[in-house]
């Protein structure tokens, strides 16, 4: 069986082509990557593949039997039929199964609602083409908290919209581990899980920062107005406005939800602190 993973370059891809590795042995994962030079260090062949370029997934998914779409990157509007560019040339190709990497989130009520819905058109896309699948929603990757300690510790603070809601987070790596199970295990197809540990709230958050960091870092709250225009000053109108929807969707509940993960990669996932302490080993050691 040859497994193909999309987006092999970026960070979640590289996470599960390499837990894949382990899993069914490098001679049966193929790499693909709009710069395939970005991917060459994951020891697999790699093709070329832009999500842009429907030319590009027909020559890619020759002779792969499952493939692996991650969710681009690109404003919502533009996601759906670079994912149909895809899902179009695995069946043309006569690709078995489809995984997607999809998100948890609300359609209708924060600014990060548009790309939810994206996602959305995009599971049913896959749901609807006639070959075997299964859905993963990601809770919030972690790493980008532990990636912003400088600043955390700068400011004595972590501060953002999400008031008291909970978030059920995760990490790339966490997230690799099961998508790795969900390619190579038929008993998932058909399924949508909800990919995420424990949902936890900011405060607790920066006590398992300081935990770890031995840090002193208190939660404040902003409203939502407040961070958005903080964010957008310093990320820029889209993104800023992206990240603020995604703390509003905490704000409001709706990454407080059950997780699956444990259905989807046969283990609990793991606890916030061991993923936070193994952030820190690896990121002291790299």
């Amino acid at each position: 069986m040859k497994i193909a993973v999309t987006s092999a370059s970026g960070q979640l891809g590289a996470s599960i082509v390499r837990h894949l590795i382990n899993k069914v042995g490098k001679d049966n994962v193929v790499g693909i990557a709009r710069t395939p030079e970005k991917a060459s260090n994951l020891g697999v062949e790699i093709r070329k593949g832009d999500y842009n370029s429907r030319p590009d997934f027909d020559a890619a998914l020759k002779n792969i039997d499952v493939v692996l779409l991650v969710s681009g990157m690109d404003a919502p509007e533009k996601r759906i039929q670079q994912h149909r560019n895809v899902i179009e040339a695995a069946k043309q190709n006569g690709v078995q199964k489809i995984v997607y990497t999809s998100i948890i989130g609300d359609e209708k009520q924060t600014a990060f609602s548009p790309v939810v819905k994206s996602n959305r058109q995009t599971e049913q896309d896959i749901i609807e083409s006639g070959l075997e699948w299964a859905i993963g929603r990601n809770g919030i990757y972690i790493e980008p908290d532990l990636e912003y300690i400088d600043h955390y510790a700068k400011d004595g603070e972590i501060k953002n919209c999400a008031g008291n809601g909970k978030c059920g987070y995760t990490s790339r790596g966490e997230l690799g581990y099961a998508y790795a199970q969900m390619l190579s295990e038929n008993d998932h197809n058909g399924h949508i899980y909800n990919l995420m540990g424990e949902a936890i709230t900011q405060s607790k958050l920066a006590e398992l920062i300081n935990e770890v960091y031995g840090l002193d870092l208190q939660y404040n709250s902003l409203s939502v107005e407040d961070y958005a225009e903080e964010r957008k000053a310093e990320l820029g109108e889209f993104i800023g406005t992206i990240i603020a929807g995604i703390y509003e969707g905490i704000r409001n509940g709706s990454n407080d939800i059950e997780s699956n993960y444990e259905l989807a990669a046969g283990r609990p996932h793991k606890a916030h602190l061991e993923v936070i302490e193994a952030f820190k080993r690896d990121n002291q050691t790299s």
